[in-house]
């Protein structure tokens, strides 16, 4: 085993997960609101700006517990932001709030508040 901690802290300024989650059950789950879409849309959105795996990771999660029939959920580490009801179309405001327009904004605090 070999710990990689600070290779990958140098590397990464931040991940994106979005759960893709799919249960065959009566409640909402995000595998059925889009997930699949919301995580190529949060893709080409990074790769647009060259901050696809560095240094913006992403990857796709199971349950967040943040289902609903109204879209995705989808957490940023280490910054602690967690969203749920991302679609696709809401991606590139939700990621330019917390990165910048360039994905430039990447250690630190955003400087926002949010409800």
């Amino acid at each position: 085993m070999k710990r990689r901690t600070e290779q990958q802290r140098d590397r990464l300024a931040a991940h994106v997960f979005v759960c893709t989650n799919d249960r065959d059950s009566e409640y909402a789950c995000c595998g059925d609101a889009g997930a699949d879409e919301t995580v190529d849309a949060v893709k080409s959105w990074l790769r647009e700006r060259n901050a696809f795996w560095s240094p913006i990771g992403v990857s796709t999660t199971d349950c967040l517990a943040l289902c609903s029939e109204g879209g995705t959920a989808i957490t940023i580490q280490p910054r602690n932001e967690w969203f749920s009801d991302v679609r696709p179309e809401d991606v590139p405001d939700l990621l330019e709030a917390e990165f910048g327009p360039n994905a430039q904004r990447l250690a630190g605090d955003t400087g926002q508040t949010r409800d």
